[in-house]
């Protein structure tokens, strides 16, 4: 993937003016501009139309044309944006469990991103949908961690994590994570699968989200 992204550009589609240093501050502002402001929608899976992973369609899509997209998309591009800025950045896959029976054994088809700030470890993710962080989340377990919106806490499980939204009182499970950092095809393959395939959501519901509304489907 280029690494070359058009930062003023991608600042001014999120409405952020503010300081660029790779500070937690930065990181949270950003963090929480993205999620307000570029969409989670599917609309070309749901259309049969292609999707691509490289930065040059990614900020042609989710910048100029002032599109959204889903995990793959925002996250790659929001990774390529804190790397420029200088932050510490390492990419991860999750199985997601939302709304699933327990034991459902999911491939890794989410992005998330560890990011490490002077001696902190933060979670960031821009790209789950109704349940997004709206800031990235401390990797502290069990640690009850509130956002704009809802509440959140990450689980240990042996050398994993869970990810779980507080809703109503009770704790749902988002997804399921580890630590071992992920490569561009890996994304690939499981963007093939799930923009393509037929039993895929995204090639069945069109669903358009952002951190202040539940999914249109």
């Amino acid at each position: 993937m280029s690494d070359v992204v058009n930062l003023d550009a991608y600042f001014q589609r999120i409405g952020y003016s503010g300081d660029r240093t790779p500070t937690l501050e930065t990181l949270r502002l950003i963090h929480q501009r993205h999620t307000e402001t570029i969409a989670f929608e599917n609309l070309n899976p749901f259309l049969k139309q292609p999707v691509f992973l490289d930065l040059e369609a990614l900020q042609q899509k989710l910048i100029y044309e002032r599109r959204g997209g889903y995990c793959f998309e925002q996250t790659l591009l929001f990774c390529a944006v804190l790397i420029t800025r200088g932050f510490r950045v390492t990419n991860l896959a999750a199985r997601v469990l939302w709304n699933l029976p327990e034991g459902t054994l999911n491939p890794r088809s989410h992005m998330l991103l560890l990011v490490e700030i002077d001696k902190e470890i933060l979670i960031a993710d821009v790209g789950f949908g109704g349940f997004t962080f709206t800031i990235p989340l401390y990797l502290i377990p069990n640690l009850e961690q509130p956002t704009s919106l809802e509440t959140f806490r990450l689980l240990k499980d042996d050398n994993a994590f869970i990810a779980q939204v507080n809703i109503g009182q009770a704790w749902k499970s988002l997804y399921h994570f580890d630590l071992q950092p992920q490569e561009l095809p890996d994304y690939e393959v499981s963007n093939w699968y799930i923009s393509t395939h037929p039993n895929s959501m995204f090639t069945k519901n069109l669903m358009t989200i952002n951190s202040r509304q539940m999914p249109i489907m």
